[in-house]
């Protein structure tokens, strides 16, 4: 039976009406040129008034110079500067395995989202009635944008170092029957979150920490965008006990595993990551074993942690 904290958010803050790309934690050289050429390109003139565009009410201002972009929802949408960034973090693969690996995640993982079903359900309801903006992380085709659709308030941007999931995530969305103003696909990757400070009321990251490139930088961005007492909510798989012939096989496997999918490292202690990142509102860390998955990533650890 999944043991779950029970936690009021505080109400939602008033809406951002102008949010700009802000640097901070990261590789300050590649960041600060990118924001520049982003503040040059993409800023706000002052006193431009901001348009209502996601249902939940949240306000969001349109690219004046750019009329086929239908809205700037709390980042630039330059993509040179999107994919830059993703090239600093991620590691590079050609479009064909961007692609490949898109497919196998919209068709190889079915059995696995079955057995675990319940357990997100259980750990959705937390942002019920009290997250209207959401930021995905490692997004990849979708599976979770079903736990949204019966909150009409809700805006989610699902972010991906992978161009190529886009497709996929955005027919999720409308399979879920999410409104297409409610749903938005950026490219980015969790150690540089192209969001403003404090401007999320929850964060989602599911399979998603065992193949970022810095596991703590990724949750000190993920606590910069949280509002203060927004909440991170968390699926992970994570190594083995120390010691055990399942750690011993995944220290043998574990640089295939990197190669064959997308970085995903098979020995992290994400759960030690997350319980020193220094949720100043409190973190719950439960453990438990899929079966759905290869023996070797069987380990996982879910809950939620609250800025």
């Amino acid at each position: 039976m999944m043991r779950m904290m029970t936690r009021v958010l505080s109400s939602p803050s008033s809406h951002v009406s102008s949010l700009t790309y802000s640097p901070r934690r990261v590789i300050r050289a590649s960041r600060d040129q990118l924001h520049a050429q982003t503040v040059k390109s993409h800023h706000l003139p002052s006193g431009s008034s901001s348009t209502s565009l996601c249902s939940c009410g949240r306000k969001h201002f349109l690219e004046a110079a750019s009329p086929t972009m239908p809205f700037l929802p709390i980042y630039s949408p330059n993509a040179s500067r999107s994919e830059d960034v993703s090239e600093t973090f991620h590691p590079q693969r050609p479009d064909w395995y961007k692609e490949l690996f898109a497919w196998f995640l919209s068709t190889g993982m079915r059995s696995y989202e079955a057995e675990i079903a319940d357990y997100k359900r259980k750990l959705f309801e937390k942002l019920a009635g009290k997250a209207e903006t959401v930021l995905e992380i490692g997004v990849g085709t979708g599976p979770n944008l079903k736990y949204f659709a019966s909150n009409e308030n809700v805006c989610v941007f699902g972010m991906d170092p992978n161009h190529k999931m886009e497709k996929y995530a955005s027919e999720s969305a409308r399979e879920a029957g999410m409104k297409p103003e409610n749903f938005r696909f950026i490219q980015g990757v969790g150690e540089a979150i192209p969001l403003d400070d404090d401007s999320m009321d929850a964060v989602v990251a599911t399979l998603v920490l065992c193949s970022v490139s810095d596991v703590s930088q990724t949750l000190n961005e993920i606590k910069r965008v949280l509002k203060p007492g927004g909440i991170f909510l968390f699926i992970e798989h994570v190594a083995a006990k120390d010691g055990s012939f399942f750690r011993h096989v995944q220290n043998v496997l574990d640089p295939v595993q990197q190669v064959v999918a997308d970085g995903c490292h098979l020995t992290r202690n994400t759960d030690l990551y997350i319980s020193a990142a220094g949720f100043d509102g409190g973190t719950e860390i439960n453990n438990t074993a899929i079966y759905s998955f290869p023996w070797i990533i069987r380990p996982h650890v879910y809950g939620a942690a609250y800025k």
